[in-house]
């Protein structure tokens, strides 16, 4: 009798676990991990930045092959939500950030990645590009980033809090996506 008593109160115990966890994730939007990077002046920026602006775009790269697919994001991002180019572009406050992320073998890249983009970028892009070596698996984890050769992009309420996801090569429709968000 008492184990079946025990029985049934872990069950009762285990689909509350588990019931309990489903409303959490419906209910609460997913927390974008601390990242840190510097820009090519050497500051130092923690994502999210908190209550740093209604909502924060940030463009992740980790692969070799998603670098300059990241690259294509960075003029009409930086036009439609920096320059604010676009009919509704006037709308919304977004802070945007394009982050390379070196790890493993290419950190002994990171510093004269620096330099090559410090001659080359655009000058309005240059404090938007954050160079990253933190570490790969707490954010592959966190964020689910499975395949290193695209980029994957995040849009962030003032809370740090996930509201919007998109991955892969620049598209108008998920630039658009990526507006529609903030104009809700």
């Amino acid at each position: 009798m008492i184990a079946e008593d025990a029985r049934m109160a872990l069950r009762y115990l285990t689909t509350l676990f588990l019931l309990g966890g489903a409303f959490v994730h419906l209910l609460g939007q997913e927390r974008f991990p601390d990242l840190s990077g510097e820009t090519v002046e050497g500051a130092r920026i923690v994502l999210p930045q908190a209550n740093a602006s209604p909502f924060t775009i940030v463009g992740l790269a980790y692969g070799q092959k998603a670098g300059p697919l990241l690259e294509e994001w960075y003029g009409p991002a930086y036009l439609r939500f920096v320059a604010k180019h676009g009919l509704f572009a006037a709308a919304y406050d977004a802070r945007v950030y394009f982050v390379p992320l070196f790890v493993g073998a290419n950190k002994a890249a990171y510093e004269p990645s620096i330099r090559k983009f410090r001659k080359s970028a655009d000058p309005a892009i240059v404090d938007h590009v954050l160079f990253s070596k933190d570490e790969l698996a707490p954010l592959q984890q966190a964020l689910g980033l499975k395949d290193k050769d695209i980029p994957y992009f995040f849009v962030l309420n003032a809370k740090g809090e996930i509201i919007h996801r998109t991955q892969g090569a620049f598209s108008d429709d998920k630039l658009d996506a990526m507006e529609e968000i903030l104009l809700q």
